[in-house]
């Protein structure tokens, strides 16, 4: 059933999974969906090797302060994938990954909604309010397939049926870590569900599991903020 699909970019599967199919609204603060798109654009480059987190002296550093370095400083064809290589290579000092991520989502929900859009993975749609004097913007996606696809492989994963990849099992941790367990329609028992894509996530490489950490760091900041 996958294996015809062409695989997205992480951050692009989580913007589809972080949206309703049919209204094209989001399931969660579109700021913390960006700082989760953050946490993908650099995983996918941690994976593509292009990212290394500096973790040196460890046990000392808070967690979300690991630095961020270049491990092979060539583009890889990707827009917003190429602006994070750049922003890390021209950065000094080198950037901590919360601030990083923090920075990089600030317009990263538009810049990721736009070239879904130019790739016709999504298509616009607006119509008027309010007797004409509001207009109300729509994305929707051209064809259910990629959120399909993307829970289905979850899917395969909570049931046992498949071993995780990385992509896979990075995309577990971060739809468990914002919250978006519920909207898989995969499992009654959403509890145990996220515990289990935690703990597929947490046999990840170190570095995945610390930006995955990361992000639910940020998160939780940015909701804690929304009530000071």
């Amino acid at each position: 059933m996958t294996a015809s699909v062409p695989q997205l970019p992480l951050r692009d599967e989580l913007f589809l999974l972080g949206h309703n199919d049919d209204t094209g609204q989001p399931h969660l603060h579109r700021q913390a969906l960006a700082l989760g798109m953050a946490g993908a654009v650099l995983i996918d480059l941690f994976l593509a090797g292009r990212i290394t987190l500096d973790t040196t002296d460890d046990d000392a550093r808070p967690a979300g302060q690991e630095r961020l370095w270049l491990h092979l400083d060539r583009p890889v064809a990707d827009l917003i994938a190429d602006t994070a290589i750049a922003s890390v290579r021209y950065a000094n000092p080198a950037p901590s990954l919360r601030g990083w991520l923090t920075w990089f989502a600030d317009d990263l929900y538009e810049r990721t909604r736009a070239g879904l859009h130019a790739g016709g993975i999504l298509r616009h749609t607006s119509r008027r309010r309010l007797g004409g004097l509001a207009r109300a913007d729509r994305y929707l996606a051209t064809d259910t397939k990629w959120a399909v696809v993307a829970r289905a492989r979850l899917r395969y994963l909570a049931v046992g049926r498949d071993q995780p990849d990385n992509h896979t099992a990075a995309l577990a941790g971060l739809v468990a870590v914002l919250g978006l367990t519920t909207h898989l329609y995969l499992d009654d028992d959403t509890s145990a569900l996220t515990a289990q894509l935690r703990a597929i996530a947490a046999q990840h490489h170190p570095a995945v599991r610390d930006i995955t950490a990361a992000v639910d760091a940020a998160v939780g900041d940015l909701a804690t903020a929304a009530y000071r």
